[in-house]
């Protein structure tokens, strides 16, 4: 049972797209690793996020071309979850189809991903930036030929010895960290839809630690 079950557990309903032309919708990108040698590592901060919001809604994913997808309706707004299956390198493959899939506008876009220049426990969100190593970064702005897109990066810190980040990233929380989890997860979805409903500067200024 991955982390998300254990804390806030399993509530469902089906992927239902609402057709209002008045809605807003957004593709809420989160990175990670399929496959359940990857459950609640760093690596993978981004489908806990995730699986937070559909467990907020009660909503369950349903496995679609290059990734596991959820709807969430947020007021005026709808998120579009994505869990790529295309691994992290590859990010960039699953979000580039999604984006032409649903005709989303790169405004619209919003992806979220683990960063160990961020110490564990704070997030920032940015309009547009490098990938600053990141490959998953990286994918994403060579398959749309940008990186003016907005992530939403959650620290995971970078307590490894010289040569340990692969073994760091693709390793679990410490049991400190997992206690912390919940308010972490809470606070990185209420940026999320505070990008959605007000706008990138709002979530920016209210959310930036």
């Amino acid at each position: 049972m991955s982390l998300l079950q254990k804390l806030f557990g399993r509530r469902k309903r089906t992927l239902t797209s609402i057709e209002n032309p008045d809605m807003k919708r957004f593709l809420i990108a989160c990175l990670g690793n399929m496959g359940p040698e990857y459950v609640d590592t760093r690596h993978n901060a981004g489908f806990l996020v995730a699986d937070r919001l559909a467990a907020d809604a009660g909503v369950t994913f349903q496995s679609k071309r290059y990734g596991d997808m959820a709807l969430v309706k947020v007021k005026n707004c709808e998120l579009l979850l994505l869990k790529p299956s295309t691994f992290m390198n590859l990010s960039g493959v699953a979000v580039r189809y999604w984006m032409n899939h649903e005709k989303l506008p790169l405004e619209n876009l919003l992806v979220v991903v683990d960063d160990m220049a961020i110490p564990f426990g704070s997030v920032r969100l940015r309009k547009h930036g490098s990938d600053a190593g990141h490959n998953g970064l990286k994918n994403i702005a060579s398959e749309l030929g940008t990186q003016n897109y907005s992530r939403l990066r959650i620290g995971i810190g970078n307590d490894f010895p010289r040569g340990g980040q692969i073994n760091y990233v693709l390793g679990k929380f410490t049991p400190e960290q997992m206690t912390e989890m919940p308010e972490l997860l809470k606070k990185t979805t209420e940026a999320i839809k505070a990008f959605c409903l007000s706008g990138a500067d709002f979530a920016m200024t209210h959310y930036n630690r």
